[in-house]
């Protein structure tokens, strides 16, 4: 079962979403107090298991409401992820990734990981 790290950066808190085996699947932004960083724990174990897919690299990109994974390429060409709540709130996001195939598997081990994992203070 994976698990949800949040810890104490310089400006606040943050959390990473780690796999099973201990691989960091999904990161959120930084949060100005613990409360919020829990908050957004809460909302990627709610939407994840229900997000729509939209795929920025398909010929041709179909609109998906919110709540919603993206899939697109970065500057370097990396495939990567970023999960949105219902509000259009960027909650989780991906490192980069060589293959489409393994950012999807990254997507669907998120939609996995998220809804029941503990969450572990550092």
């Amino acid at each position: 079962m994976g698990k949800f790290v949040v810890k104490t950066v310089p400006t606040g808190f943050m959390f990473n979403l780690k796999a099973t085996n201990g691989q960091v699947i999904a990161t959120s932004e930084v949060y100005t107090t613990e409360a919020a960083c829990l908050n957004g724990v809460e909302s990627v174990k709610k939407n994840a298991p229900i997000a729509n897919l939209e795929d920025q690299t398909a010929e041709e990109t179909v609109a998906a409401t919110n709540p919603k994974f993206e899939l697109y390429t970065d500057k370097k060409g990396e495939f990567r992820f970023r999960l949105k709540a219902r509000n259009g709130e960027i909650i989780a996001a991906s490192e980069g990734y060589a293959s489409k195939a393994s950012c999807e598997n990254g997507i669907q081990s998120v939609r996995d990981n998220a809804p029941d994992a503990p969450v572990e203070q550092l």
